[in-house]
């Protein structure tokens, strides 16, 4: 069985620890990080933009990547010292819900986060890239929350019924 734990920022600890309760002990666990490219993305273009014509060697995307994969490897590390168990680590860069669907296909089950409004139970508990990773996944998975749940009073009304006429 291969169990795929995804681990973001903020949100890891959680889902490691779904994994360690829920995934069994001959399970194959993975541990992925995605670095979505925004952020560096944008760093390039400002600077080829505004700053650096024909100085390369000063782009600040180049600084953002590096940052980025030094945090990837570190929350990567943190998350499989909190396992406690053998794991593989997989970084993945890309846009962040298809690489998640793209490194779950084969998997037997995806631990994921919710990472929205947490206050709350309902949709608005996942972010776009969980929703995305939600309605595309080809596996099982397992939606945990990263800190206690909301309590069900805190669910929206259901909508009002138009009046019937008959």
């Amino acid at each position: 069985m291969a169990v795929v734990v995804w681990i973001v920022e903020g949100t890891w600890p959680a889902c490691v620890d779904a994994a360690r309760r829920h995934a069994p002990q001959d399970a194959e666990v993975v541990l992925l990080h995605v670095t979505g490219h925004e952020v560096a993305d944008a760093a390039h273009g400002a600077f080829a933009g505004l700053l650096g014509r024909g100085h390369p060697e000063r782009d600040p995307g180049t600084r953002v990547e590096h940052l980025a994969a030094a945090s990837a490897e570190s929350l990567l590390q943190a998350a499989a010292e909190r396992l406690d168990r053998p794991c593989t680590r997989v970084e993945r860069s890309g846009r962040v819900e298809h690489e998640v669907v793209a490194a779950t296909e084969g998997a037997e089950l995806l631990v994921l986060a919710r990472d929205g409004d947490r206050a709350t139970l309902g949709p608005h508990s996942l972010g776009p890239a969980s929703r995305f990773v939600v309605d595309h996944a080809p596996c099982p998975l397992l939606l945990v929350w990263p800190e206690p749940a909301p309590d069900l009073t805190s669910m929206p009304p259901p909508p009002a019924r138009p009046p019937h006429h008959g």
